[in-house]
């Protein structure tokens, strides 16, 4: 089992799904599963099992920052 990233320890923090992210981004759910499977997106796994994907702000802004194609 990956270890927990140091962003899944911060309470008090909105985590954002797949689709909130791909529309803030003006993508589609697929470009985003596609930058988390990369290893450009970092992601906190959730609910039984992990099989619910949740993203950071902090992450998805870091990503937005190192993705050019955004600005």
């Amino acid at each position: 089992m990956p270890a927990k990233s140091k962003l899944a320890n911060d309470p008090g923090v909105r985590l954002k799904t797949v689709k909130e992210v791909a529309l803030e981004d003006n993508v589609s759910e697929k470009t985003v599963r596609r930058a988390i499977s990369a290893g450009l997106l970092e992601v906190i796994r959730v609910g039984p099992g992990g099989r619910l994907i949740r993203i950071h702000p902090e992450a998805h802004t870091a990503y937005r920052r190192r993705c050019s194609w955004q600005e």
